[in-house]
């Protein structure tokens, strides 16, 4: 069967304590994975040298960049035993999470193009002062004297299942001179593998990575371990992490539309950017619209949102026209329907797509279930379901007063806000609740790779230092 091997400091390590992960619908092994103990990880952390990229210009980090974007597009590469070409790896990728084999391939091209314009990414991460600098230490940038510290000896990432778009956040990493321990999401160790393989392929050194498939324990201690790192999960996982600054979180995003009283009159124009929003990458990232909230004309907008929802079918993975993912355990989509069933329980809210479809939102089909996309009008912002996220396609439309709504859509890491309205345009730019602001019709998906998409992983890894140097008379 096939293996994927831990990787201590770039070499293949095979280990006996293994995990089989499965073919989502038949349940049929796909692979086993080898699986690292929670004292392996600080040992090999402490181990690792920490100036494996520091030899290289960062110039030259980003020239192996776009040649590991190239080469994890088309090459096969290793894995365990055998290599992997890149239709295994969306058939691989497809099989164990349960995700589109379209959107397997569209993530793809979002890990490629981090990858192929990483001089772009790593210009926003930085705000454009001269990189030479990172090599010298020190160095003179629009008349200033700048000098930088890596605080970050090595970076750890604990990555989801979800999406294999979310590992385009720490691949600029590598271009900053920072060595990478991964682990990776149970079902999904796929992508991360074979990015670092392709970094080293394209001639990065080995000793610069590390991959270490593990459970809850081993997770923590890996991020114990690492100087700094960055965590994904729900609110339950990343709660115990806030307030250390050594750890990013990326959690739930409850990202949202916003119309203004200026455009909202005109809200049919923009039905097509809310669906996308809401349904682009099968509803499963932090950055798909979860609410839509606006001043008036609640009620029409979630009818016209939910009868485009309405006709996205469960279909088979391997379906071209397959929009959303299955649930290769049911009882998380039980638990998720159930959830929203009981806050329906409180009145105020309507599942506007089960009225329209007719049918109920949870399919099941075999050993999976799926769950169908999810419009629920509320007529208020307290209700229960007003701000919630889940992982499909789920949003909630919600009526509130326009100079109520900055403050009531709480905490948010997209805002799409579709008005021309000064007044709100500049709440929403002082508003600290929301992490990246869009003024007009844009989808909440459309990320600009030029600036930072959550936190920012320059600043995370580096501290800016006071510098004098007094030249020799």
């Amino acid at each position: 069967m096939l293996h994927v091997p831990i990787l201590r400091h770039g070499k293949p390590y095979e280990s006996a304590d293994k995990v089989e992960i499965v073919h989502h619908a038949t349940g049929e092994p796909v692979a086993l994975v080898s699986q690292a103990n929670s004292g392996m990880l600080p040992r090999d952390i402490q181990r690792m040298n920490h100036r494996a990229l520091e030899r290289f210009a960062v110039s030259e980090l980003m020239a192996i960049s776009r040649k590991a974007g190239e080469l994890f597009m088309t090459a096969a590469l290793p894995l365990g035993d055998t290599t992997q070409s890149f239709d295994d790896y969306v058939r691989q990728l497809s099989a164990t999470t349960g995700m589109p084999q379209a959107l397997c391939r569209s993530n793809a091209q979002k890990i490629h193009r981090v990858m192929a314009e990483i001089d772009v990414v790593v210009a926003g991460l930085t705000r454009g002062f001269d990189l030479s600098i990172l090599d010298k230490g020190f160095g003179l940038d629009h008349g200033r004297m700048l000098s930088w510290s890596r605080h970050a000896r090595v970076f750890g990432a604990v990555l989801p299942s979800n999406s294999p778009g979310v590992h385009s956040l720490w691949i600029p990493a590598i271009a900053l001179k920072t060595p990478i321990v991964l682990k990776p999401g149970r079902e999904e160790p796929w992508s991360p593998f074979r990015i670092l393989q392709s970094f080293i392929a394209a001639g990065a050194p080995p000793e610069a990575f590390g991959f270490y498939p593990t459970d809850h324990g081993g997770a923590a201690a890996l991020l114990r371990a690492a100087d700094r790192s960055m965590l994904f999960g729900d609110a339950s996982t990343t709660r115990p992490w806030q307030g250390d600054h050594r750890v990013e979180l990326h959690g739930p995003g409850y990202s949202k539309i916003v119309l203004g009283p200026d455009c909202v009159d005109h809200w049919e124009k923009y039905v097509d950017i809310m669906v996308s929003s809401i349904l682009a990458n099968g509803g499963r990232s932090c950055i798909n619209a979860s609410g839509i909230w606006t001043p008036r004309h609640g009620r029409e907008i979630a009818e016209a949102v939910a009868a485009k929802l309405a006709d996205v079918q469960a279909l088979p993975a391997d379906h071209p026209d397959a929009k959303i993912a299955a649930f290769a355990n049911p009882n998380f989509a039980e638990m998720i329907s159930a959830s929203i069933d009981a806050g329906l329980r409180e009145p105020g809210a309507e599942d506007v797509t089960l009225r329209l479809r007719g049918s109920p939102r949870l399919v099941k089909h075999g050993r999976i279930a799926y769950l169908l996309p999810t419009v629920i009008r509320c007529n208020a912002a307290d209700h229960p379901l007003a701000n919630r996220e889940f992982l499909y396609p789920f949003a909630s439309v919600v009526e509130c007063p326009a100079d109520e709504i900055v403050e009531a859509i709480g905490p948010s890491l997209i805002v799409s806000a579709i008005t021309n309205d000064r007044g709100l345009i500049a709440k929403l730019m002082e508003a600290s609740n929301v992490d990246r602001l869009n003024v007009g019709p844009i989808p909440t998906w459309r990320l600009s790779w030029d600036q930072p998409h959550e936190g920012n992983l320059f600043e995370h890894l580096y501290r800016q230092r006071a510098f004098q140097i007094e030249s020799a008379a």
